[in-house]
Parts: C-alpha cells; structure tokens; sequence
C-alpha cells in the first residue's frame, strides 16, 4: 500500500513489517527489499538532516533511522548468520554434522593453556615441545597464536594432545575467548606464589563459557613462597573443586622451568578427555575446521595455521579461508615437516591462499575453485561494506586532545598493521574497549596484515587518521608520504605501550619528551665474515644518511626482527667514518649482533627531545 511519506514522496509504509538487511547495507538494498525507488530514499534521508547516497554504505544506526521514519522494523544480520544462509546458496553443510556412527573415529583432544600473564603458560608449552619461545617474544608476553601436537604415554598407549597456544596478556582476550571456543580441554595455569589473580578468573570464566572441562597446572611449585595448597583453596570459592578434595578437578603440582610432573599433567588431560568427553569426528568427509593464525611471508605469500576439526585436508583441496581461498600447494606440521595430510584435531601450517584469512576465521574444503572464489568474494565484499558503513571524516596523537576540545573532529579514526592477523585482531579489540567518555569514539578503519604501505597512508590522509604499526614498518616511499601528507604513523612492538600512549592522548596527558627522527636506511646488499668483528653488513645506503653511534633497527620482509641495535663500525673502503650519505656503499658492523642477511634494511634513528607548544 503506497502513503505519502516525508516531504510528500509516496512511499510503500511498512506498517511494523520486518526488513532483514546486512550489516553496511545501502539504500540501493533497502529499497530493493520493500520495493521503492532509490531516489525517493535519498530524499527522504535529505529530509531527515543526513545526505547519503544511493549505492553507499550507510551504517546500522542511520538504517535504524530510516526504517523508523518508514515504519518498518530492521533485523541487521549477523556476520553468522549471513555466512550460514551464503553458504546454505551453495548447498555446503558446515558445523557440526559428522555423518552416523559408523563413520566416526576417535581423535586428539585439543588443548587450550590459559592464566594469568606471567604464570608461566608459554614456558610450560615449552617444556612440552622442548623448544625455546619465550626468548623471541617482545617484553616476555606472548604476542601470536600457534598450534602444536605432542604425545604422551598413558597406560602404556601412546596418545596425542594437540596445543593452542593462546597469548595470556589480558589484551588478548578476545584470541583467548576464541581459544576456548575451538578447545576441547583447557589448562589453566596458577603461579603456586601468586595465586588466583584478575586474568586467572577471566580465563576460567572463558573455559566456562565454552563449557570446556578444566585441569589446573600449579606451576613455580620449586620457588619461595609457593603454596599449592592455597591455590585449591582458592579455586574451590568458584567452583572448581580438587579431586583430594571430593570434586571433580584433577590438580597437578608443576614446575614447568625445572621440567617437573609435565608427564603428569599430559595424563591428566588424556584422563579428563576421556572421562568427559566423546571426542570422535568423520574423517571421511571433505575437512573444515578454523584458522588459529595468519600471516605474510614474503617467500611464501600468505601462510596459515589451521586446526582440522573434521574431515581430512590434502594437498591439492580447494579451500575458503574467511574471504581468502586458494588450492593447498604445500602443509607443514608444527616441527616444520612437509606432510600430504591432516585429519581431525591436527594443526597444520598451510601454503597456497590468495591472501591472509583473520585469526578465528572458518575454513572449509569446496569441490571448485570457483566456488571457494565466490564464497571469499561475497565475504570480502560484506567485511568491506561493513568497514565502509563506519567509515566518517588528519590529526596526529600530540595535537589530538586540543582538536577535541575545539569540537573539530569527535572521534579517533586509526588504521592498524601487524605482522599477523591475531596481533592485529587483539590491538584493535583492546582499543575499541578503552573507556574515554563519550565526547569521543575510536573507529578503527582498516586493519590488515604487513607492512605499511602507500595505500594505507592515501586512507589515513583522506580520513585524518592515525596509522599504527604493531610489529611491522613502512615499505617503499610509505615514509615519505606520509611525512609529505602530515600523516601520524606510530610503531609498536609491545601491545600494551600502544594502549596505553592512545589512552593517555585521548585523555589529553600524552606528553613524550623525546620522539624518534629516522637518520637513513640501508640496504644489505652482502655479508661478510670478519673473525675479530663478527659479520659486517655490505650496504647500500637508500636514504638519509647513516651515522655512528646512531640507534638502529633490523627490518626483514617489512617486519622488524631486532630492535635497540648500535652503529658500532662504518667503513667506506677501508677507511673508518662517522657517516655515510645516500647512494653510496659502505659497511656496518651492529656490535655483537650478528644476525643479518642480503636484502635485509638497517634503518637508523635518533632520539630527540620534543618541545611542547
């Protein structure tokens, strides 16, 4: 039934009906599904004090407006549920459908190690594996996702566990929370002299939440203080009983630096799985299951870990990955292994996407490779409508406190790069939970994977935002840009400095005394072995101009790979010099660093102090 509507245009009203529309829908969508004209909805948007075009993505507030006026009510559709009705288009099943009984076998459980930071969760994987990760993780926090499979011996049977190494600092607790949810068991990790702690609560409310089965690893049981006993005390107040005391939770007294009781500990999960749990999955069926983390590799090209939680991934399937794709052309196993493939509960590092899936994202096996090439286009165009709908109106984090008292800009835009997905997915959840009143929002309009390109700094110039690099650096003239278009690009290798340094500028107390002034960069072009200085980098220098006793940093594929590094040597032939300008060769010695290669870049710096105005 047509009525007149805002401003005398004649309009179908919706009389409460429901319109069922995706997140960054345009106007275009809505007057498709209620079958008016375009143009009329413009006006009426016009009429409402909102210029908007017909084919933009508007976001959900402004649909909300719209339908309001009209009479209509709008279901935004969840990303789920939008994924399940596109992949229902094409007629592909996916969750938890395993086919009958005959076809299920038994499978590894998948573990979760969580606790608060500093508990020792990344040296109890590591006393697992035998492997050294703590040394390369920046401020000793674990700052990426990996998956790994070990075995154990129980009842003189060998089993698998397989691993999900979630980061235990709390601004990961959106990975953490998506650790759980593709877990089977979790341990949870108790310092025996700290504690219970705000983070060990977090974690065990996330295992709750997933309904997982929980076995507590009491660790640093050799160091003074240490008091396991306090620690099943304390859990027992929510709700996680011991054994010795009547419940149900198996305890286990741990040191995981000195190696001590990790067999036990590996028996008690495979015990609790098998107590609680049914763990069997269809490995006939074609292999779906959820990428644990992402990343660029410049040799590789995108490179993902997935988690095969049913069927059997092969080299040569097709696979959808989030809004990546690709055909497998190589997987890996955690030691590194080439393997051909990978049933249920094995993670696995995969070759062969178009680009870098988000962390947490599903994947699945298709038939063609156009299908899966469809599936990551209509996803990718949804992210993009969504990212789109947010998009609004350059500042840089100094002056940011003084724009917002003058009511020149009411929110922070800022555009985030990581040198992998969950790092990035973590900042950008971390900053959009900072409580900074309601004067200002924070819209994070574009994240993504590598290093900081010109691209990212055009959308940080035509937006006033921000760009923040977390692990990662600006790649060819990305600088110059942005030092041309004023653009703020800060870099990051600890997640919580970022935090803090946003809040603090939001809060109008950001006040450096000193800022970092890049001085040159050079390009290593050969290595040569000296055996009274070590190695000594052959270089090209690509700008600037590079001086010694000057701070610098590595830069390998765009990501930096050793910071706080000194010009200890710089030679021109074989002269010593104090500097080195742009197009011309020399060589550098980085002290006792010595861990370069050709085609690596040394970017110099300098920290100068920063007058205040």
């Amino acid at each position: 039934m047509q009525a007149p509507s805002v401003g005398g245009i004649m309009l179908p009203r919706g009389n409460g009906a429901t319109v069922r529309l995706s997140r960054g829908a345009s106007l275009t969508d809505f007057a498709e599904k209620i079958n008016a004209n375009p143009a009329s909805l413009v006006q009426v948007m016009l009429n409402l004090g909102e210029m908007v075009t017909a084919t933009q993505s508007v976001s959900d507030e402004t649909l909300q407006l719209l339908a309001d006026e009209m009479n209509y009510v709008v279901e935004i559709v969840s990303p789920e549920e939008e994924d399940r009705e596109l992949l229902e288009s094409f007629d592909i099943e996916f969750g938890e459908n395993e086919g009958g009984e005959e076809m299920l076998v038994s499978r590894p459980p998948v573990v979760t190690v969580m606790g608060h930071v500093d508990h020792g969760k990344t040296r109890l994987l590591d006393a697992i594996r035998k492997t050294n990760v703590v040394a390369g993780e920046a401020g000793g926090i674990t700052q990426h996702i990996g998956a790994y499979q070990v075995a154990t011996e129980v009842n003189e049977e060998e089993r698998r566990i397989t691993f999900i190494d979630t980061p235990g600092h709390e601004a990961f607790t959106a990975m953490r929370a998506r650790g759980a949810k593709s877990t089977d068991i979790a341990i949870l990790v108790v310092a025996a002299n700290d504690g219970v702690m705000p983070q060990t609560i977090e974690a065990l409310n996330h295992a709750k939440a997933a309904d997982v089965p929980i076995v507590v690893a009491v660790n640093k049981i050799d160091v003074e203080g240490a008091d396991p006993t306090k620690v099943r005390g304390q859990l027992t107040e929510y709700g996680l009983v011991a054994e010795e005391y009547g419940g149900d939770t198996m305890f286990v007294d741990i040191s995981a630096k000195q190696g001590l009781h990790i067999d036990s500990l590996l028996e008690a999960v495979v015990l609790t799985a098998d107590a609680a749990l049914d763990l069997r999955a269809n490995d006939a069926q074609d292999a779906q299951g959820i990428a644990i983390e992402a990343h660029l590799d410049r040799g590789r090209g995108a490179v993902a870990t997935v988690l095969v939680q049913r069927g059997t991934l092969r080299v040569g399937d097709t696979m959808v990955a989030g809004d990546a794709y690709g055909r497998v052309r190589a997987m890996f196993d955690d030691k590194g292994n080439n393997v051909e493939e990978a049933g249920p509960s094995t993670p696995v590092l995969v070759l062969g996407l178009t680009n870098v899936p988000g962390a947490g994202d599903n994947f699945l096996v298709v038939d063609e490779d156009r299908t899966a090439r469809q599936i990551a286009e209509k996803r990718a165009a949804r992210e993009r409508n969504a990212a789109f709908a947010k998009r609004t109106r350059r500042v840089s984090l100094e002056d940011l406190d003084k724009v917002l008292k003058a009511g020149e800009v009411q929110q922070l835009n800022l555009i985030i790069k990581g040198d992998a997905s969950g790092s990035v997915e973590a900042l950008e959840s971390s900053l959009l939970q900072l409580d900074v009143g309601e004067e200002v929002d924070i819209r994070v309009l574009h994240r993504g994977v590598g290093a900081v390109t010109e691209t990212d700094i055009d959308l940080a110039t035509g937006s006033d935002a921000i760009v923040i690099g977390f692990n990662v650096r600006a790649e060819g003239r990305a600088t110059q840009r942005a030092e041309r278009e004023g653009v703020d690009v800060r870099y990051y290798s600890v997640i919580y400095q970022a935090i803090e340094e946003i809040e603090a500028a939001l809060k109008g107390m950001l006040k450096p005394e000193y800022e970092e002034v890049e001085l040159g960069t050079a390009e290593i072009r050969e290595v040569f072995k000296s055996s009274k200085l070590g190695n000594i980098a052959g270089v090209l220098i690509r700008s600037g101009e590079v001086k010694r006793n000057t701070k610098a940093r590595l830069i390998r594929d765009g990501k930096v790979v050793a910071e706080n590094l000194n010009i200890d040597g710089l030679r021109r032939f074989k002269d010593d010099v104090t500097e080195i300008r742009e197009g011309f060769e020399g060589g550098i010695n980085l002290g006792n660093f010595n861990d370069i290669k050709v085609d690596d870049v040394i970017a110099t710096y300098e920290m100068r102090e920063k007058p205040r105005g």
